[in-house]
């Protein structure tokens, strides 16, 4: 037996007692529920404003050099930014056929009258910019690849073959088995009418147009950051069934704690306010939900029905005690109002250091977030208590609440973990710590950045996009993973030998690593272009130092190779993938040989397209990782130091935190995941809310030991008061989030398991390691109790 049930106070309770905050609050309940109501129902009309849309500006981080160097000249270049490609293919045969193409040019011109395609710099065989050139006894010869009076007859057929084979496009445009063709869609990141691109839009209609040819007998393969959002906007719809369900979890399991429907329903009730204060901001900020952020309402909720848990417990059990539901109320407020604050403050904190990375993406999601968790010190710290005030709670679940408190009950699961606080206990708790610790940290070691699979990482491997990525590396020599290199000139030098001898030494050098497929250069096409002057034969395959015969080959060249000032080049490199150790040993290669190589001539800079973008991105987030972490923990200490006032209950709150955040990573690792633009927020966020946890119990124990009790007695009354609410929270939130591992969507399902995993870990290091830890840094301290405190105290059982 570690306790007796205590008496409520019998003096009256003076309503001046309290803080200044506790008084304005609770002495003008009315007051505060009006305003309340209030702000609900303004910003629950906002939130029907609110957008579900994505901006691929947003999700790159336009600051860095390489991303900078990109959009300066994004002009200049052709298909390397946000663009689609939809691949026509006939399963029965190859493309020459009269009804194939006919089909492929209907579909061509459908695509044209997309909403936010760059018309002019579309491509396919039906495009006036798609040309071949070839050599005849005349010379070089070109043309559109579609022949002048094409009529689908047998002649116009095998012209169309022969033009297709001198056009360069095998591997590009057409596929290498010649059973599809390409349609290439560049996109503006604006619609005619200057409104942001509607990618949910474009994705509906890239599937009317899908079904639509498809039912002609072809298939129709698409491909693009467009086409990903669309599937992604598509999947947040299974999303919100699973925040449904979350949420049902949740309520079932506090409802089958408190048996008390009015108090388990106001705490749900101010989560949910909560996230509608939080959706109906965003709009007035500017902010569209994206499928990034959509998650954010259930952290909220979540967060919110963890606060909520710990206030709703406190006051049932004053109320158990024989106190009036209003002073039960002020009590719980008085006793966890600070913890709470101190909890929420981390939390926000962990969501805010995300705004030191430089993606727009993040950014909006961590302003989101930030906000959702300050208006839980509204609806669950103040609201929910003065709601409760008025409704108090079943008098039954009060006197239920307290049965472990009974005289000669010991509860055993509590008597189990209050070993912990025993030298013995506490030693081999630390040891397993320290061992899965030292083994989780040697696992993190090879945790990679970015992506670690082909296609959409955040779409599953089966998804329809990642089988249509698949048929197009398949059967495309020219994958879609492109990194381009920009070579600057001076203004009309761009086929100076000097110049193009460097862009041709690194494009040999590029085209033997592990990775690339193939490459593309002006350099290249000179080659090609000796070689055919002299009957194709190999042996003029060569770059020869003639500068009159480099001027006349740019002159004809494609504009996708040089701008129009010719002063810049383009190195397209085709790469087998987008995984993160493929990306870097190219950029690694490129960066060296322009530190070598760079002159008034001639310099290299990194990188436009998709992968350029994708390495970008990578090395932006291996920047702010440990910084981002770092941050987190340096705000959670402060936190801890100024709520706690003792340098050893911060390193006992802490402590179980970053043993969470190592076995996270390695857990990452064992999955399989990269850390990217979707799991980066998640390893931030661990920290902030699992803190939660530790602080409530925590604060009750230090009370305890402050009053001279012993740790085990000071903890077993901490478990008592929170510690069933924190295992209930820990628990339900674990069971609610894992079921996101059937969404649709690979990375809310990555998610939902890292978030599980989060949530059982910090709670356990809050039951296990945290009184452990306590045992050898924390000690019994005077008595040491002021009047304000005394009332708060007494409704905690001795």
């Amino acid at each position: 037996m570690k306790s007796t049930p205590s008496m409520a106070p019998t003096h009256p309770f003076d309503a001046r007692s309290g803080s200044l905050v506790e008084r304005a609050l609770f002495n003008h309940r009315l007051v505060v529920v009006f305003f309340c109501a209030l702000a609900t129902l303004l910003l629950g009309w906002q939130a029907t404003r609110l957008q579900l849309n994505a901006s691929f500006e947003k999700t790159i981080p336009t600051r860095h050099p390489y991303i900078a160097n990109f959009l300066k000249v994004q002009s200049d270049l052709t298909g390397l930014g946000n663009a689609v490609r939809i691949a026509v293919e006939r399963p029965d045969g190859d493309i020459y056929n009269a009804q194939y193409l006919d089909t492929l040019r209907r579909l061509n011109d459908e695509a044209f009258l997309l909403p936010g395609v760059d018309r002019p710099r579309m491509k396919s065989l039906w495009t006036p910019s798609t040309r071949w050139v070839g050599v005849t006894e005349e010379g070089l010869e070109g043309g559109p690849v579609i022949p002048d009076g094409y009529d689908g007859s047998p002649a116009s057929l095998q012209r169309l073959a022969a033009n297709i084979a001198r056009s360069g496009e095998v591997g590009q445009l057409v596929a290498g088995d010649a059973r599809s063709t390409v349609i290439y869609l560049p996109l503006l990141e604006r619609d005619g009418e200057g409104r942001p691109l509607d990618y949910a839009n474009l994705s509906t209609k890239l599937e009317t147009l899908r079904a639509k040819y498809e039912a002609e007998g072809v298939r129709v393969h698409i491909a693009g950051f467009a086409k990903i959002v669309g599937d992604l906007i598509d999947g947040v719809r299974a999303v919100l069934l699973f925040f449904a369900l979350a949420v049902l979890i949740c309520t079932a399991a506090v409802g089958w704690y408190t048996r008390c429907a009015r108090s388990t329903g106001l705490v749900v009730l101010a989560s949910l306010i909560a996230v509608v204060w939080q959706l109906g901001l965003l709009p007035l900020l500017g902010i569209a939900i994206d499928p990034y952020s959509i998650l954010v309402p259930f952290l909220v909720f979540a967060i919110g029905m963890s606060h909520g848990a710990q206030k709703m417990n406190g006051i049932m059990q004053d109320i158990g005690r024989g106190l009036p539901k209003l002073v039960a109320a002020r009590f719980t407020f008085r006793r966890l109002f600070l913890a709470g604050l101190t909890a929420l403050l981390a939390d926000a904190v962990g969501f805010a250091v995300l705004l030191v990375i430089d993606i727009g993406v993040i950014r909006e999601l961590a302003i989101a977030a930030s906000m959702g968790v300050a208006v839980l010190i509204f609806t669950n710290l103040i609201l929910l208590p003065i709601l409760l005030s008025f409704s108090g709670v079943d008098a039954s679940a009060a006197q239920r609440s307290l049965r472990s408190e009974q005289v000669g009950v010991s509860h055993p699961l509590w008597s189990w973990l209050d070993r912990f606080t025993q030298r013995r206990w506490a030693t081999a708790a630390v040891v397993i710590a320290v061992v899965l610790g030292a083994g989780g940290y040697a696992v993190s070691t090879q945790l990679k950045i970015g992506d670690l699979d082909p296609g959409a990482p955040e779409l599953r491997p089966d998804s329809r996009y990642n089988r249509d990525v698949a048929f197009l590396n398949r059967s495309y020599g020219a994958s879609s993973d492109v990194l381009a290199v920009m070579v600057e000139t001076p203004p009309g030098r761009c086929s100076n030998y000097e110049a193009l001898n460097k862009v041709d030494a690194l494009e040999w050098q590029l085209r033997q690593f592990e990775g690339v497929e193939s490459t593309n250069t002006l350099s290249l096409l000179n080659r090609r272009v000796l070689s055919g002057l002299n009957e194709g034969n190999p042996k003029w395959y060569e770059f020869l130092p003639n500068q009159d015969m480099l001027n006349t080959v740019t002159a004809g060249a494609p504009r996708g190779l040089y701008n129009d000032a010719c002063s810049m080049l383009t190195i397209y490199v085709y790469l087998a993938d987008h995984k993160a150790d493929t990306l870097s040993r190219v950029v690694a290669h490129v960066e060296a040989f322009a530190k070598a190589n760079d002159d008034e001539r001639a310099r290299f800079v990194l990188a436009a397209g998709s992968a350029g973008i994708e390495a970008a991105t990578n090395i932006v987030v291996r920047q702010a990782w440990h910084t981002m972490l770092l941050m987190v923990y340096a705000a959670v200490v402060l936190l801890c130091f100024v709520t706690f006032r003792s340098w050893r209950a911060v390193l006992v709150a802490v402590l179980p935190l970053v043993l969470t955040s190592v076995l996270a990573e390695a857990l990452m690792v064992a999955l399989g995941m990269g850390v990217k633009v979707a799991t980066l927020p998640v390893i931030a966020l661990g920290v902030g809310i699992g803190v939660d946890y530790a602080l409530y119990i925590l604060s009750v124990t230090l009370a305890s030991l402050r009053e001279g009790k012993s740790l085990s007695e000071s903890y077993y009354r901490a478990l008592l008061f929170t510690g069933k609410v924190v295992m209930l929270t820990g628990i339900t939130l674990a069971i609610g989030v894992v079921t996101w591992v059937a969404s649709p969507i690979k990375f809310q399902a990555d998610m939902g398991l890292l978030l599980a995993f989060m949530f059982l870990w910090n709670m356990l290091g809050a039951l296990v390691l945290l009184p452990a830890l306590a045992h050898f840094l924390l000690r019994p301290a005077p008595v040491r109790v002021v009047e304000a405190d005394s009332l708060a105290l007494a409704a905690i059982p001795n």
